[in-house]
């Protein structure tokens, strides 16, 4: 008709939310509006609900839109292992780790995913990466059954004395294959939601011609290279012994260390290894709890001053859970106790720095970072809801420092990844929670005893 103007279409209309700017600002009011799986508008939301059409209203009243967070490194693998293993002495890794996911059949593998990927969705994560174990191509399919966003790639050792046959790489050649069949099949899959990585688990389990073969693999194919570096002490001692260099200086040795390299951990790094790794552009990934509770405090100050992009992740859930509102508010505290209180510095490291470690910092460490990790005009919408109408959070003077300290992951209630809802009121849409959690608890005992543990 004459005189009424066509509303503009929209697949999501998020309604009159407040909103986490990329500059950690918080706005009220505001609306944005989804099309084809990217933010396409964002405003007041009285002139937004004017101009779209949508097939789906997100009300956003009494809610927080913010970035979904990226768990930089996980081990879906290990999600049976929950309660298992804190208070053991080291080498945990060695004793209970590695025989439980030698003993993993692909069915336990694709179960603990699918109660990995329940976890993640409901506390707020929306893209992770996976840092290797049995039977990945189980992991891409309940990765993309989930909806979630994910860098995916196998485990791969050629050498030491503790790590069974079973998981043991023939050769590095025999390594790669595995990799590339895995990238055949599932590079891209999920609408282009799953990337397929390639990975060094660690130093001390890499033969030089592994760790060549895998930085030259993950060049070839213009991927990322997922590797565990510098988590302890007795790495550091295996590399003087080996090279008369330090973690970081043998992957330097051999090619691996570049702008593709996902380092994990970081925990015992030396100035010499800051610095090199900055010339390199490596991206850094923190997983406090799984480092206060066993290695130590990063020089997480220090990584920040050289200007090192730095991501943040779980660890998976075998000593912790897989949020990361947990992950931020303990980063902060220990970082806080070990490098500021001796030196009278409460802000040692900023609430907006923990934040863009669990969002942009770890879509920087996957080469998403154009795609996704802030809310943005064109970027993808993978973005979450926090039900901020609680006492724990406000009233409060500060938003952002009140996300750190008291948001906890049960306190997200909606999930939107790749423009599509995957949790709406803290239900899961693309899985049957109450299915896979009944079948996960008859499992566990039986991998158990098959693991020995």
């Amino acid at each position: 008709m004459k005189g009424i103007a066509m509303r503009e279409q929209a697949d999501i209309l998020i309604k009159n939310c407040s909103l986490m700017t990329p500059q950690f600002a918080i706005l009220d009011g505001q609306s944005v509006a989804i099309r084809d799986t990217r933010i396409i508008d964002m405003g007041k939301a009285e002139e937004l609900q004017g101009k779209y059409e949508a097939k789906e209203i997100v009300e956003g009243k009494g809610k927080l839109l913010m970035p979904g967070l990226a768990d930089a490194h996980t081990h879906t693998c290990q999600q049976f292992l929950r309660g298992r293993t804190l208070g053991e002495y080291p080498m945990v890794w060695a004793r209970i780790l590695v025989p439980f996911e030698s003993s993993l059949s692909e069915k336990d593998t694709y179960l603990g995913a699918q109660v990995s990927c329940l976890e993640m969705l409901k506390s707020g994560t929306t893209s992770f990466a996976e840092s290797g174990g049995v039977h990945m191509h189980k992991v891409a399919e309940a990765t993309i059954e989930s909806g979630l966003r994910a860098v995916i790639t196998c485990s791969t050792m050629d050498m030491g004395p503790f790590i069974p046959d079973s998981m043991k790489a023939a050769s590095p050649e025999a390594a790669a294959a595995l990799i590339e069949d895995l990238y055949q099949s599932y590079n891209g899959a999920g609408d282009g939601r799953i990337r397929i990585w390639f990975a060094l688990r660690q130093v001390m389990t890499s033969t030089p011609a592994l760790m060549t073969l895998m930085a030259d693999k993950a060049r070839e194919y213009n991927t990322g290279l997922h590797v565990h570096l510098a988590e302890h002490r007795d790495e550091v001692s295996f590399c003087l012994q080996h090279y008369q260099k330090r973690p970081a200086e043998v992957f330097d040795q051999f090619g691996a260390l570049g702008p593709n390299m996902l380092a994990a951990h970081n925990v015992v790094l030396s100035e010499g290894e800051i610095a090199l790794m900055k010339e390199r552009d490596v991206k850094v990934v923190h997983c406090p709890r799984s480092n206060f509770g066993s290695h130590g405090f990063p020089k997480t100050p220090t990584l920040m001053q050289h200007g090192l992009s730095i991501g943040m992740g779980s660890d998976g859930a075998a000593g912790s859970s897989l949020s990361l509102f947990d992950e931020m508010r303990v980063f902060r505290s220990g970082l806080h106790a070990f490098w500021g209180l001796p030196i009278f510095d409460p802000v040692v490291i900023p609430a907006e720095e923990l934040i863009r470690m669990a969002t942009i910092g770890g879509a920087a460490a996957m080469q998403i970072e154009r795609e996704t990790g802030s809310i943005e005009i064109g970027k993808k919408a993978d973005l979450i809801l926090i039900d901020i109408d609680q006492p724990h959070i406000r009233p409060t003077h500060r938003m952002i420092p009140t996300i750190v300290e008291s948001v906890n992951g049960s306190d997200v209630k909606d999930s939107i990844i790749d423009g599509v809802v995957v949790m709406k009121d803290r239900q899961i849409l693309t899985m049957d929670e109450e299915r896979i959690l009944y079948e996960s608890g008859r499992v566990l005992p039986d991998i158990a005893v098959r693991a020995g543990i």
